[in-house]
């Protein structure tokens, strides 16, 4: 569900002595007039347009450039397009900046969504294949790597994007050492370890969008089962985003109503209403949708800004995302793995300790040893 790359090109498009300014990247009214910002803008060349500015302005106190919300998004295909989107929608950040290998449609998504800057109420949109257009980002959302084929598994995308995080890792933590990393890129559990490692960053600041989606498509289909909104179905989807995830079915109620108390062989076997279709269903929906369109975007754009809002506006809400879970579970290898985690302004702070029956925390070590079957051949 990312966009198309070549590792090749995404080598030289991490080097950071490309030129900046021959991007298509636009400037702010203040950038235009001439007036360096932070960075060491150049200035723009006098013209008309300035003469008119200086007539119609009267320069009131000094102004220096301040980012409160800087997001940045790696990869400008359909997941990256939506992440975007979703997050202009939401007017959760004060400038957006994109990267891309791709000039032509890294600009013209620029200058679309530049166009529509008035609906949008977006001060500043930029984009550029150097890597520091994205400096001093807050948050860094990573869609690059090669799009999943039909009817391929998540773990078969592994070796290819791998050597394509190697290229771009170390120029986002060039320029925004601070930043927290949001990783979507499939298979995303296996490559938010790989982000972790080759970050170098502290584990509560590397965030996999792991079964956040997986969570929404479950709470939708119980909904559409019962005829309630999927707001107030409550229920989880945890472990790995792809086929060994795990559905909680002891944890799912309505209104605080546990399903498994009105049937105890909810999920199981012994299930005559076969509620455990849903959880099919849900492995089974991203494929569904990659055969019949192609690609999987607006969900997962949709869920990508759940987690920004909840990072960027402090919310502290719980997510299941990807995250480092050795020592919990029985798990002894470093694999990330989607728990409930709280999300705040630092990133994770806290993973809510789950009360798992045995079958569900077996199945979630299951889904730690799917992934650590590959995850222990990669050398760093």
């Amino acid at each position: 569900m990312t966009m198309h790359w070549s590792a090749g090109v995404l080598r030289r498009a991490g080097i950071a002595g490309a030129n900046f300014l021959r991007s298509g990247m636009a400037l702010c009214p203040r950038q235009a007039a001439g007036i360096l910002l932070r960075g060491g803008w150049p200035p723009a060349p006098v013209s008309k347009m300035a003469t008119v500015r200086s007539e119609l302005l009267k320069n009131f106190t000094p102004e220096e450039a301040v980012r409160h919300n800087k997001v940045s998004i790696i990869g400008t295909g359909s997941v990256g397009m939506a992440c975007a989107i979703s997050i202009l929608l939401k007017g959760l950040s004060d400038e957006l900046a994109f990267v891309d290998v791709d000039e032509g449609k890294l600009k013209g998504e620029m200058m679309d969504l530049q166009h529509g800057s008035l609906f949008m109420k977006m001060p500043n949109i930029v984009s550029s294949k150097d890597y520091r257009v994205t400096a001093n980002s807050n948050l860094v959302i990573i869609t690059a790597g090669v799009r999943q084929e039909k009817g391929e598994t998540r773990l078969n995308l592994v070796q290819r994007n791998v050597s394509i995080f190697k290229a771009i890792i170390p120029s986002i933590t060039q320029y925004s050492p601070s930043c927290k990393l949001i990783v979507v890129s499939n298979p995303v559990d296996v490559l938010t370890y790989v982000v972790w490692k080759l970050s170098k960053f502290p584990k509560n600041r590397i965030i996999g969008s792991g079964c956040n989606l997986d969570t929404a498509r479950f709470r939708f289909l119980i909904g559409q089962r019962l005829g309630i909104h999927s707001e107030s179905c409550h229920g989880w989807i945890l472990g790995e985003h792809g086929d060994s995830s795990v559905p909680v079915w002891s944890g799912v109620n309505i209104a605080g109503v546990s399903l498994q108390n009105l049937n105890s062989g909810l999920g199981s076997d012994k299930d005559g209403e076969q509620w455990d279709n849903i959880h099919k269903e849900v492995i089974a929906s991203a494929y569904e949708i990659i055969k019949l369109k192609g690609y999987t975007s607006w969900a997962i754009g949709l869920s990508v800004a759940d987690l920004v809002e909840s990072i960027l506006k402090n919310l502290r809400r719980v997510h299941p995302v990807s995250t480092i879970i050795k020592g919990f579970y029985g798990i002894n290898e470093e694999i990330f793995l989607s728990v409930p985690c709280v999300l705040g302004e630092n990133g994770i702070t806290d993973i809510i300790k789950v009360n798992l029956t045995s079958e569900e925390e077996g199945r979630l070590k299951k889904s730690a040893e799917t992934l650590w079957e590959i995850q222990k051949e990669f050398k760093f």
